[in-house]
C-alpha cells in the first residue's frame, strides 16, 4: 500500500510512468533525479502520510524502498 502511493508521488514529481518505479530503484542513479526532486518527494511523501521525516533520515534515502521503510518506521 506504501509502495503505490510513493510511486505516484515519484512519478508525478519526476514526469515519469509509475511502471518504471520499483522497490529497487536509486532516486539518483535510476530515476534521475536531483536533490531538489528528492526533497519534494519526501515533502509528497510526508504530507500523503502525515509524518516527519527527520533531516538525518532524509539523507540515508537512496532507494524507493529505503523510502518505504523509513515510512514504517515513522507510522509506528
Amino acid at each position: 500500500m506504501e509502495f503505490e502511493k510513493i510511486q505516484k508521488i515519484i512519478a508525478d514529481v519526476l514526469n515519469i510512468e509509475p511502471e518504471k518505479i520499483t522497490m529497487e530503484s536509486a532516486f539518483v542513479d535510476d530515476l534521475n533525479a536531483d536533490s531538489l526532486d528528492v526533497l519534494q518527494i519526501v515533502m509528497g511523501i510526508e504530507d500523503e502520510f502525515d509524518i516527519k521525516i527527520p533531516d538525518e533520515a532524509t539523507e540515508k534515502i537512496v532507494t524507493v524502498a529505503d523510502a518505504v521503510n523509513e515510512i514504517k518506521s515513522a507510522v509506528k
